[in-house]
């Protein structure tokens, strides 16, 4: 694919940068939530079969989070049944009484809240999950849609393809087994037209995050391959490029595989792809071009940076010097992990100032997110982060009301700006589902997008959202091991963040804010478990 305006990401950046105050087209763009699409890819005609029981429960969410060090144990089929579960399963159905524009349609079972262990942008759900089966999986070799509401997967295609994605996607060792996330864009930008890229672009870290806590807690590595060739692996698995784009791949290590019989080994020829086509509730569908510009230049950017490109990217350290205010020891999260992502949920305006968040949760909040990445093929060993965390402050034990800036080498806060932040807050957020004055804290991390985008092309984008939306995964999951109620929201103006924490010269981008504090209790409120 020839991209139609190679290096627009930049002009992308900078548009979602300042929507806030200059709106993106269509800007009268109303969704017809009446033809809206299923969450969810549907294969009417392909066989199915459930996934066996998860193994029981690893690591608690401080043991995710240490991730299992240089250890890289094999996958099995359970494994990946229960990596799958706890990360885009279904869990169960919630309720509760919230400030979030959807709570009337929810008690209808046709528009009822399933909640996932992990969080996507307007609880849309775009990203598609496919499993590259080659042999020793365990099932016949093929191709399978990981189809989330019957946790089961249906067999798309079967014969041995690993040798062609190993070939379209040059991983740091050949594998034998792969998962594909690819994102359907209508079943997002029929809500967020040309913004679905952004947001989906961090669905794709949010799952890619929740897969390696989950495989960190027990001992397995993720780490995906976001350079490749998208058009090969999108021509096996037939799909159309600008209907449903590919954003990373991730070689599984596998349990030592039985000798394979001859039909299970053979190779399938090089022409061979998917036939199934997924089934489209949406009578009408409608494009995008700025959409599709973005997705077309990201996808043509084939050509894989160096190893240690990102070094000249990473966030700048933080400056010696400044009023500091070191932090304690970070509150233990020893909730077990699948727990701590069942529990994750968006609070919606039920945060109440009634009692201040204690500097521990804090610490916990801050040394969590800041560590959290997306690795990937080009990591040198001179990398450093690509996020930094800003904090705002509004009720929080021995923590003066004001803005910081978070250092992770010294566990510190450092002063950006001072006084209650409650009124900058409020009066830059678009929306009225929050009252950010009652959150205790608003972290945003940020990002030097361009500098990325520079070091690495057009798709060091998918990087970048990526990052920010792993940082919203963890932020959300630790929310929870710390019982604390939690939000992440993309609708606020950006430009008067860089202005308020000074990051004009740094080139750092706000990409998104995260709320915690107390939950307002005794709301009602209903849950019920499916696992």
């Amino acid at each position: 694919m020839t991209p139609e305006n190679p290096g627009f990401a930049h002009a992308y950046a900078t548009a979602i940068l300042r929507r806030g105050r200059e709106p993106m087209p269509p800007v009268d763009f109303t969704p017809n939530w009446g033809d809206a699409p299923r969450r969810g890819k549907y294969y009417p005609h392909a066989s199915t079969f459930g996934l066996p029981a998860p193994p029981t429960a690893g690591g608690d969410l401080d043991a995710a989070l240490r991730g299992p060090g240089d250890a890289d144990e094999p996958f099995t089929l359970p494994l990946l049944s229960g990596l799958l579960q706890h990360s885009y399963g279904l869990l169960g159905r919630r309720l509760g009484i919230q400030a979030n524009t959807d709570l009337a349609a929810l008690p209808s079972y046709a528009h009822a809240n399933w909640h996932r262990g992990t969080a996507s942008g307007g609880g849309l759900y775009p990203c598609s999950v496919y499993w590259v089966a080659g042999p020793g999986a365990g099932v016949i070799p093929g191709v399978y849609y990981y189809a989330h509401a019957r946790h089961a997967m249906q067999r798309l295609l079967t014969g041995d393809v690993s040798a062609r994605v190993n070939a379209a996607v040059d991983p740091p060792r050949p594998a034998s087994q792969f998962l594909v996330i690819g994102v359907k864009y209508w079943q997002n930008a029929f809500k967020y037209n040309n913004f679905s890229y952004h947001a989906v672009s961090m669905d794709v870290g949010t799952l890619l995050q929740t897969w390696r806590l989950w495989a960190g807690a027990q001992g397995r590595q993720i780490r995906p391959v976001l350079w490749f060739d998208q058009a090969a692996v999108a021509e096996l698995l037939g799909l159309a490029p600008d209907d449903e784009a590919l954003f990373a791949v991730v070689p599984l290590a596998w349990a030592a595989p039985a000798p394979a019989g001859p039909a299970e080994s053979a190779p399938q020829p090089a022409t061979a792809r998917v036939r199934h086509r997924d089934q489209e509730r949406s009578r009408t569908r409608l494009s995008f071009d700025t959409l599709q510009q973005i997705n077309r230049s990201t996808a043509a950017a084939v050509d894989r940076p160096s190893t240690g490109a990102l070094a000249p990217a990473a966030a700048h350290p933080t400056p010696p010097g400044g009023t500091r205010l070191p932090l304690p020891t970070a509150a233990p999260m020893t909730l077990p992990v699948e727990a701590a992502l069942a529990a994750r949920r968006s609070s919606f305006g039920r945060f109440l100032a009634r009692r201040p968040m204690a500097t521990e949760q804090l610490a916990a909040l801050l040394q969590a997110t800041a560590a959290s990445t997306v690795p990937s093929e080009i990591d040198g060993p001179a990398d450093g982060a690509l996020a930094r965390i800003y904090a705002f402050v509004n009720h929080v034990a021995g923590v003066p009301a004001g803005g910081y800036v978070y250092d992770p080498q010294e566990h510190s806060l450092v002063t950006v700006t001072s006084g209650p932040p409650g009124a900058f807050l409020q009066r830059n957020y678009f929306l009225a589902n929050y009252n950010l004055e009652q959150a205790a804290v608003v972290l945003v991390p940020t990002v030097r997008t361009h500098a990325v985008l520079d070091a690495t092309g057009d798709r060091g984008y998918n990087l970048v959202n990526a990052t920010v939306g792993a940082i919203a995964q963890t932020f959300y999951t630790t929310a929870a091991a710390l019982r604390l109620g939690a939000g992440v929201a993309l609708g606020f103006d950006s430009v008067s963040y860089i202005e308020e924490l000074k990051l004009t010269a740094s080139g750092e981008f706000p990409l998104l804010i995260m709320l915690a504090g107390d939950d307002r209790g005794q709301l009602g409120d209903y849950r019920y478990e499916l696992r």
